[in-house]
């Protein structure tokens, strides 16, 4: 039973503890579990190994998306270094009896893409997934717990995990943001500020005006990205626009139950008299749109600003990081990052390949013209978002200008697929991870928002998206 003076998290956390353990450790119970290939056959063969059966089947889904290729009219076999790993999802799925949804289904997608958007997560649960941006559906209100193999095994075979207990961390955002200042921008600019570390153990609550301004999508990207802050899971409480998000969503209580889960879901909040291991805050007034210019995602800039020197740095490990970082970005200090030339464009991902991303991407491109020998990609994050895409144009809107329109999967966020960034060429792209031989081997990674990259795309090189604004 948690105490008066609670924070959100640990609200639901204290509601999922099945035990407690000695040195902090809590045995929870897990809502809702979900599955991708790379990291749930090693699961599954450890089950048959000690001849066990998945606990709850009913509370898992799988979907196939790490590995798969983004081709328009692709097939298990389209990414042959893929094919052993998706057939043995499908196996092992029908075995056990386990919803899965392959590249021929119309539900597929970047499985946090589609946790969400199928009502799979709700305010107030528990989520597992073997991918550490499973922190993606506190968007909702939930706890999202990325996990490794051995984890996803035990949830399998037990539906609960052992956990250290995180701390806690709130991070309220204050101010007014300007015109084209999007969600992914608020959240590089808050690593930039804090670092890739500041939330190490922690679990962190996004609050304030600017995050109760966000669409759920918005604060779905700003909870993904608490990964890179160093955080162990991103939550934000629920409020109306949340439940208007969920309504009528496949997996989503109806009827009665509905209206029994609404009057649940409004008391998840922090108590005003909550105390936070660590609180701070972040002055959204003046932002401008994001940029990085290194290899971590704490090395971000305005894309109106220059590169850091790093003898500014006090840490002398942050300076020699600082210096690696300029030799492999090849990007001199005190330099401009605005109409630095640019090779390719990557608008995707968990962190930005929902339909609100796309059209933000495609308001910029509309009736112009990806620039000569830039390579521009759009993935959407799931089947759905394709779908809905195409029903209000945006596939054409992409395709008149010279992208790419591409089917949906992780695709160059992490370069298992057939998508990679050639050795030396420079990326802007929307996905969440800019470090060195991310999106393939020797590639150069700027991450920005949908805006930010689209205006990179027709101008072929780095530039404020204000500027290209409709």
């Amino acid at each position: 039973m948690t105490a008066p003076g609670a924070t959100l998290f640990e609200k639901i956390w204290d509601a999922h503890v099945v035990m407690r353990h000695e040195g902090e450790r809590d045995l929870i119970f897990i809502d809702r579990h979900m599955l991708q290939e790379t990291t749930c056959a090693p699961a599954f063969a450890g089950l048959e190994r000690r001849a066990r059966r998945v606990a709850h089947p009913e509370l898992t889904l799988a979907t196939q998306d790490h590995i798969v290729s983004t081709e328009p009219d692709r097939d298990e076999a389209s990414n042959p270094e893929g094919l052993e790993l998706m057939r043995l999802m499908r196996a092992n799925a029908a075995a056990h009896g386990i919803r899965h949804f392959g590249i021929e289904d119309p539900r597929q997608g970047i499985v946090h893409v589609i946790g969400p958007e199928l009502g799979a997560a709700l305010p107030g649960t528990t989520l597992a997934c073997g991918d550490s941006h499973t922190a993606t559906v506190g968007g909702l209100g939930a706890l999202g717990i990325g996990v490794g193999t051995s984890e996803v095994e035990h949830v399998l075979a037990t539906q609960t995990l052992l956990l250290q207990r995180p701390r806690t961390m709130r991070i309220r955002f204050e101010g007014r943001p300007g015109p084209g200042i999007a969600a992914k921008d608020l959240i590089l600019a808050t690593i930039g500020r804090f670092g890739i570390s500041a939330a190490r153990g922690h679990a962190v609550e996004y609050s304030g005006p600017v995050i109760s301004a966000l669409p759920i999508e918005g604060r779905l990207t700003v909870c993904n990205m608490s990964i890179e802050l160093g955080g162990r899971l991103g939550v934000i409480a629920p409020d109306d626009a949340t439940f208007d998000y969920l309504a009528g969503r496949a997996y989503v209580p109806r009827g009665a139950d509905w209206d029994t889960a609404i009057a649940h879901w409004r008391g998840l909040a922090t108590d005003a008299d909550a105390r936070f291991d660590r609180d701070v805050a972040i002055d959204c007034d003046g932002l401008a749109p994001q940029i990085t210019w290194g290899t971590a995602q704490e090395d971000v800039i305005g894309v109106d600003g220059r590169v850091p020197d790093p003898a500014a740095f006090a840490d002398a490990d942050r300076r020699r990081r600082a210096e690696a970082a300029l030799r492999y970005m090849d990007v001199a200090p005190g330099a401009a990052l605005a109409g630095l030339a640019i090779d390719v464009v990557f608008i995707g991902s968990c962190t930005n390949g929902r339909l609100s991303d796309l059209e933000a991407a495609a308001a910029v491109v509309r009736g112009r013209k990806v620039a000569p020998r830039v390579r521009a990609l759009v993935v959407p994050g799931s089947a759905a978002v394709k779908r809905e895409a195409e029903a209000i144009g945006l596939d054409r809107v992409f395709r008149d200008a010279g992208f790419e329109w591409r089917s949906p999967g992780c695709s160059m966020c992490v370069s298992i697929n057939q998508d990679v960034v050639p050795p030396g060429a420079r990326c802007v792209a929307t996905s969440n991870r800019n470090f060195e031989g991310r999106q393939g081997p020797g590639s150069r990674t700027h991450l920005a928002s949908p805006a930010t990259a689209a205006a990179a795309a027709v101008a072929g090189a780095i530039v404020d998206p204000r500027r290209l604004a409709p």
